[in-house]
């Protein structure tokens, strides 16, 4: 069915918001219900009164109260049932079962000097804000902003915010998409990271699902049954509903989220959970309108919308005006399986459909994404599309990241699979890539802490996902009789807490001088920063690859070596230079003099070094 008219025609307001300084007004979308109405509590929960809404166009309800302003809080009872929050709350203070509250989008910004950043020039640097800090706190990480900056990120990406059930959470069972999780600091904490991220020159993207929401404190059933479709399905259910009976509403609960973090809390743009299942057969796709809507939002900032999409589908990142939806990046994840498969030797699920070879790495690196319509194994159909033409800034690659870490049953990161050498080397590829790096929070330093997965359900449903994860890893080989940690025990997250005191270590130290100084490199390094430079990759024998990148007459050379002895001659007509090397023994390697004799170029076991040739 399409759906351009619906989709086009915009759903009135609907939650609750302040008019003229003091009332109250609320809209609340109920098709089919005879009557809503609100009910109001005090500090302590005690129901003070209700106001029944009056009935709208379109199944909404709607009414206001004078001198109630920012702070009231209230639950909707529909057709004279039990209250429940408010769906489109902008803050659940209590939780996600308890009252809803009425908040303003009033702040004292500072960053009116503040434009937006470059999308073709992002470094993003991935945080949960629950386990970033001790505190668990929007407001306890704004003294880390100085630390990110001068490491040389330049975009915070914080992973889901919006109100979960419980104290702590990934993130990915959120149920009120339009309130920031109040043990994180609600409203205001969010609002006062992004501004002091901002002042340090840093941009903040918002990690929205839009896929699935949560089910405990999941009350959108009780206001409309449009809100989910058996039409599709998903690997969480019922799919949301976006392209049937009621849709033109349910887009818009998605359409106006998007609008509010970048207009009310001044983000600087999404990334969009798992794309490929945002399932719209109508037209214009929601990916579109997303775009479109975050775009506008800025109001003259530069808004940049990235997704997770394991489809390797050149569509996503195509113009709109060329028939694309116009995302501004993707995630592409071939490079780090291959990586993977390569130094850490990863082989079962999707990583069956990797060989982790010179002449493979070599072919992601040239290409963006490996996958290009072969047929994969694991899936058992063709995979992805060809990405010629696309700028490699479109794609944004990673050696690990939350899902990578936190999918494993330990929450074990990269350092535990792969040597300090091979870490190393596999960061020096990422850093000076022409594709968009993303860091996962402590990965600067090589963090040992575990990320693992955790939740504060109630016990009922606790219970059921303690039992699935177990369930998840039984037929995995490598974990087979060794008890996969319980989600639901406090200690699962605490231990996933970063530990920043590791960066005083002399091991930590090297790594982040490594990545520092490559920042550092890539942001200021001709070659690297060209509008108008090329890259090319070429396997050289069956355990190293050169990564080539090219800019008015200058060549840069990231040679790479996986394992054994690798010795390569560069032409004998260049100038050749060692700009760095991943054994350096500042960054905590053991190679004290250069890798670079004359035209010969040596490394041994897992390493890398940076070359520049001039002719």
């Amino acid at each position: 069915m399409a759906h351009t008219t619906e989709a086009r025609s915009q759903a009135p307001r609907l939650g609750a918001w302040v008019e003229g300084g003091s009332t109250v007004r609320w809209r609340v979308w109920a098709p089919g219900h005879q009557g809503v109405d609100v009910v109001l509590y005090d500090a302590e929960d005690r129901v003070l009164r209700r106001l029944p809404l009056t009935p709208e166009a379109d199944g909404c309800f709607g009414g206001a109260l004078p001198d109630l302003g920012e702070g009231a809080r209230y639950k909707l009872s529909v057709d004279g049932g039990d209250p429940f929050p408010d769906p489109w709350s902008r803050s659940q203070p209590r939780g996600v079962h308890g009252p809803s509250e009425v908040v303003s989008s009033d702040h004292g910004w500072t960053d009116s000097h503040w434009k937006g950043p470059d999308p073709r020039a992002l470094v993003i640097y991935e945080v949960h804000v629950g386990t970033a800090t001790p505190e668990g706190t929007f407001e306890a990480f704004i003294p880390k902003l100085a630390h990110l900056r001068e490491l040389g990120v330049n975009t915070l990406e914080l992973l889901p915010v919006a109100s979960f059930p419980g104290a702590r959470n990934w993130g990915y069972d959120g149920v009120d998409l339009f309130a920031p999780q109040a043990t994180y600091g609600g409203p205001k904490g969010l609002r006062r990271l992004i501004d002091a991220a901002h002042a340090h020159g840093l941009a903040v993207l918002i990690d929205a699902v839009y896929n699935h929401f949560g089910p405990d404190g999941n009350y959108l059933r009780a206001y409309s049954p449009h809100y989910f479709t058996g039409k599709h399905h998903t690997p969480w259910g019922d799919a949301v509903n976006y392209d049937s009976e009621g849709s033109r509403f349910v887009r818009s609960l998605v359409l106006s989220n998007v609008e509010m973090w970048i207009r009310d809390y001044h983000a600087d743009g999404l990334r969009l959970d798992a794309a490929h299942a945002l399932v719209d057969d109508g037209q214009p796709h929601l990916l579109a309108e997303i775009v479109e809507r975050a775009h506008a939002a800025g109001s003259g900032r530069r808004v940049v919308v990235i997704a997770e999409d394991e489809r390797n589908e050149r569509k996503l990142v195509t113009p709109a005006a060329e028939g694309g939806y116009g995302l501004d990046g993707v995630w592409a994840d071939d490079l780090h399986h291959q990586l993977r498969r390569a130094f850490a030797g990863d082989h079962e699920g999707y990583y069956q459909d990797y060989t982790g070879s010179a002449e493979d790495l070599a072919t992601t690196l040239r290409q963006g994404w490996f996958y290009t319509g072969q047929k994969s194994r694991n899936l058992g159909h063709a995979r992805g599309t060809d990405p010629k033409g696309l700028g490699p800034w479109h794609f944004v690659h990673c050696i690990q990241n939350h899902d990578q870490v936190g999918n494993r049953p330990f929450g074990n990161r990269l350092s535990e699979d792969v040597s300090p050498a091979a870490y190393r080397a596999m960061s020096t590829l990422l850093l000076l890539s022409p594709f968009t790096p993303l860091l996962f929070m402590g990965q600067e330093w090589n963090a040992r802490t575990p990320f693992l997965y955790f939740t504060d359900h109630h016990a009922e449903l606790g219970k059921l996902v303690t039992e699935g994860r177990r369930k998840e890893f039984a037929g995995f080989s490598r974990f087979k009789g060794e008890q996969v940690p319980d989600p639901q025990d406090r200690d699962t997250f605490t231990r996933s807490t970063l530990d920043w005191d590791e960066l005083d270590g002399a091991d930590a130290r090297g790594v982040h001088t490594l990545y520092k100084e490559l920042l550092r490199l890539r942001a200021t390094e001709p070659v690297l920063t060209s509008r108008q430079g090329t890259h090319d990759a070429r396997a050289l024998g069956p355990d190293a690859f050169v990564l080539e990148r090219r800019a008015e007459g200058d060549t840069l050379l990231v040679i790479v070596n996986v394992r054994g002895s690798l010795v390569h001659t560069l032409p004998p007509h260049a100038s050749a230079g060692i700009v760095a090397w991943s054994e350096n023994p500042r960054y905590g390697g053991t190679v004290e003099g250069s890798p670079l004799t004359g035209n010969v170029v040596r490394l041994e076991g897992p390493s890398a070094a940076v070359v520049r040739l001039r002719e």
